[in-house]
């Protein structure tokens, strides 16, 4: 199957939707939320809040989670909406913990490899 990268939730009324009609699993430093899209890809968005650092360290977390997301992207199930909030335990983590909480969420909700694929 054929993925179109770098495809990102944009629009406020994505994200309340995916946050009101989806299913979400959380860690030390991930909330992930999932909902069906109705599409053949996957969207992804990122939301840090201000309680987790200055723009320096929000940025640097929503770069550290979009390159995970992006490097094992044909992994997920197709035709899904991710939301990631990224926890003030989020701050401290490194490049590979990020990835192991993205990929761990991921399991936990069985849309990577999962039944629901």
């Amino acid at each position: 199957m054929k993925f179109k990268f770098g495809i990102s939730l944009r629009k406020n009324d994505d994200f309340k939707r995916v946050y009101r009609k989806g299913r979400s699993r959380a860690n030390r430093q991930l909330v992930l939320y999932v909902l069906e899209n109705g599409m053949e890809i996957n969207r992804l968005g990122i939301s840090v809040s201000k309680k987790v650092g200055n723009s320096v360290v929000r940025h640097h977390l929503t770069r550290l989670i979009r390159e995970a997301y992006r490097l094992h992207e044909e992994e997920f199930c197709p035709g899904q909406d991710f939301v990631v909030v990224a926890r003030v335990g989020a701050k401290e983590a490194t490049y590979h913990e990020m990835e192991r909480a993205l990929l761990h969420l991921a399991r936990k909700m069985e849309i990577i490899g999962g039944k629901r694929c």
